[in-house]
Order: structure tokens, then sequence, then C-alpha cells
């Protein structure tokens, strides 16, 4: 099924290169940045792509465990847009060919390898406003989260990213970008999506999201899309900044952040039989937001985010619970590959408040990462990381998380001068919280933990 999966998702790069192909020829090409074709009709195609092969190590302090080790394909990725003649329509498909693992990621249980990460079309209203319908990155998540992957000032994002961001998000999006004097811009987003990350294939539980963010960049524009980029490549030769704000409300969510559908459902048993098909749902809901800025010049570059996330409206009156997550990891496996989970009146000597509580990402966590390009293409780079779980929260979890301070520092060599090629790695330090952590294997470790991580990035 996966080899088909992929097949599918070649063909139909293909097919549209293939539609895009007649009368058509190359304008540009620039490593790294991608293939732009023209069309006698004056619409353009970009087509683009990388690679990233990658390794880690992780090792336990005051332990003899051995060290775990791991070698993957992180991404592999193909990128098509393009846009009409006059502009004002455009479109994106891009997919990972690597997929993810069928297992669960930081606590969360994938359906399937998500292959699909971006379907959508965009229609300018306005010259500076811009309607997207479909499947993408949400603006609403941390400023990190919505920066290209082949980007990354390190191997790998942020903690704070994997614990609030729900990553991709099917709906509609709205942003502007205004000249607000003496060169100024504001830049506001609005979305209205399922709620439920990406690819929702079963039914829609719960109701819609709805996010807002607004970003001041009080020095003018960042060179060659540079606020969505972290490393200052391209070396700016004036300051620039942005400072945004961001807050999104989930009406009814059934996951522990929103990036699944009908994972965890709460009820209320109104016929007193226990049965899923007769209890009524009681939901609860889920918000967040946070701040965060970025600032770049002359290869210097520093990025600062704040997150927090709460949860409303949990029920009173809920005495059944209909989830796919177990006690253990065994358990959880075994119903994400098949097995019915009967509802159950079973809150693990929680009150069903508590309960609710403690299944979603509930806390606040702030990020600071900076780093600085030399000329001759190395980068140093810092980042340190900091999570303050409430008490009855998943983030408190020995296996995933429970985890408070994270210390990296990397090196990166840029083959190329700008995102073309790069070979990166970094050192983690990782604090264990108070009530100690879990290998992989949900066996306790006596100490913190060291991660190594070793990236190629090759794009065309």
């Amino acid at each position: 099924m996966n080899g088909f999966k992929i097949i599918v998702c070649v063909i139909t790069l293909l097919s549209f290169s293939q539609q895009f192909a007649q009368n058509t020829k190359l304008s540009s090409y620039t490593f790294g940045e991608g293939y732009n074709f023209t069309n006698a009709n004056g619409s353009t195609v970009k087509l683009q792509g990388y690679m990233q092969p990658w390794m880690d190590v992780e090792t336990y302090r005051n332990s003899d465990e051995p060290n775990s080790v791991r070698y993957r394909m992180r991404r592999l990725r193909l990128r098509l847009s393009g846009q009409s003649a006059n502009e004002r329509f455009s479109y994106r498909l891009q997919v990972d060919l690597a997929g993810q693992d069928e297992a669960q990621i930081d606590g969360d249980i994938t359906d399937a390898r998500n292959y699909l990460l971006d379907a959508y079309v965009a229609y300018k209203v306005a010259r500076r406003v811009e309607l997207i319908f479909g499947q993408r990155a949400t603006y609403t998540d941390n400023r990190e989260l919505f920066m290209n992957s082949n980007t990354l000032q390190l191997p790998e994002r942020s903690r704070l990213t994997s614990a609030f961001a729900s990553i991709r998000e099917f709906g509609l999006f709205a942003k502007g970008t205004f000249r607000t004097g003496r060169g100024t811009y504001l830049k506001p987003y609005l979305t209205i999506t399922n709620g439920d990350g990406a690819n929702v294939f079963a039914n829609d539980r719960g109701g819609l999201k709805y996010g807002t963010r607004i970003d001041f960049l009080p020095f003018g524009l960042f060179t060659n899309y540079g606020q969505f980029r972290q490393a200052d490549v391209v070396r700016e030769l004036t300051p620039k900044l942005v400072v945004g704000a961001t807050f999104n409300y989930n009406d009814g969510i059934t996951s522990r952040r929103g990036r699944n559908s009908g994972r965890i459902v709460y009820l209320n048993d109104v016929n007193g039989n226990g049965a899923l098909d007769d209890g009524e749902e009681r939901l609860p809901d889920y918000a967040k937001f946070g701040v965060d800025f970025m600032f770049k010049y002359k290869g210097f570059s520093v990025l600062g985010e704040y997150h927090k996330s709460f949860v409303t409206n949990i029920a009173e009156d809920i005495n059944l619970r209909s989830d796919i997550y177990g006690p253990d990891v065994s358990v959880l496996t075994d119903r994400f590959r098949g097995r019915v989970n009967p509802t159950s009146s079973d809150f693990r000597d929680y009150t069903p408040q508590e309960y609710v509580r403690r299944q979603m990402m509930l806390g606040e966590a702030y990020n600071i990462q900076a780093g600085y390009i030399f000329k001759n293409g190395f980068s140093v780079d810092a980042r340190y990381t900091h999570i303050n779980a409430e008490t009855n929260s998943f983030l408190n979890n020995a296996t995933f998380y429970n985890r408070p301070n994270f210390y990296t520092f990397g090196i990166s060599k840029y083959l190329t001068r700008g995102y073309g090629a790069k070979i990166q790695a970094s050192y983690t330090y990782v604090e264990a919280g108070e009530f100690g952590v879990f290998n992989n294997n949900s066996e306790p470790i006596p100490g913190d933990e060291s991660l190594i991580r070793v990236i190629l990035t090759l794009s065309f």
C-alpha cells in the first residue's frame, strides 16, 4: 500500500509537469531554489525538492543502557507550485516520499504515512490580500514551524514545536501585507480550519479551529523570503526584525494538540448502557497563544518564541471515554493496528476532568536560539528550550516528555552560497524532570540524556 501511494504521488507530479510541458520553456534555475518554467500564455511553474538523510545517537547518563542509534531518510520532498499569467491564481502541491513512521510520534499516532503535505489553491482578492483554500502549514503555530525544513539553523526544530504545534491543517487561510509608513510593514493572518491536523480521512469530530497572527516588521521586508528561513545565508545588509503574536481556539478537540481526529472522545452515558453510539459527546476546547520574534543582520540571526496552551469547557457530566491510548506502549500499538477499543468508564484513578487534562499538551514553553554564518560558509549555532508543564498534562509523560530543559550546540557547513547543500551536526543535553524519564521501551532511566544528530541536505 505504501509503495502504491509513492507511485501515485510521483505520477501526480509528473502529470502536472507533462500537462504544462507543451509550449513551455525553462526560464531560470538556481541551485537550491528550483527550476522555473514559463508557459506561452505567461503562467509560471516552479519545481523544487530536497532530500535529508539523517543519523541520531541517543545516550543515557548514569545508565548501562546501550546507545540508541538510528539512520533514516528524514525528508524526501518534492514541491510543485505555479501561478496564473495575471498572478491572481496560484497553487502548491508538496509531497514527502519519506512519509512518517507508522508509530507513535511524541505520544501521537498517525493513521498512515503522510505523503501529502501541501495541497492548496490561492487567489489574490486584492494586491496585498490573498485567500488560500486547502491543506498547508498553519500560520498560527510558533514561528519556527512555518519555516522551510531545508533552511533550519540546526538539524531539527526545537522541542517547543513538537510539544505544541499542530503543523498542517485543512481549511481557509487569509493573509495580507501592508505598508504602514516609514518603511514598516504589517502582516495579518486569519485561519478557519478543521482543527484536526493533516489528511483527515475519517469522520471529522468536534468543531472548527479559529486562529489569527499579526506580524510587524519595523525595518522592512526580509531579503529572498528570509522571514520564512532561519539562517541568514543572504547576510542582510541592514537589520531586519519581525515581531509577532498569535492565538488560536479549537472548538471541540479529540486529540492531544489538534494533530489528529477521533483519538480521544469523551461522552456522557445518557442511557446507562456504556455504548459509544448512544453516548453524547462532551469534547473539551483547546486554545494556544504565543509571541515570537526573529532578527537578522550580516550573517547573525536570533529567534525567540513563547507559547502557552490551555483547555476550557471540560464538562462536569463526563462518565465515559473512548480512546486509543492504552496504559503502555504495547497496548497503544495493538489498538492502533486495528483492535476495536471499547468505551470505558475507567479513568485510571483520576476524576474525568483530571483525566482530560492529563491527555492534553498543557503548559508553556519558550525557545531562544542564535547563530552566525561566517563568509566561508561555516555556521555556529546554539539553542535553549524550556518547557513548564501543568500538573495534569501529557507534557509530564515520562517516555515522551517530562524533560524541562534542552541545551543544543550545533555547527554547519554550507557547501554553496544558498541552501542548496549543507551538512549539519548538533549535540543536545536533555535534562530529566523531577520524577524521572523512560527510554523508548518505557523503561526508567536513572539520569539525563544526550542527543547527537547529523543531517545532510541536498536541494535542487
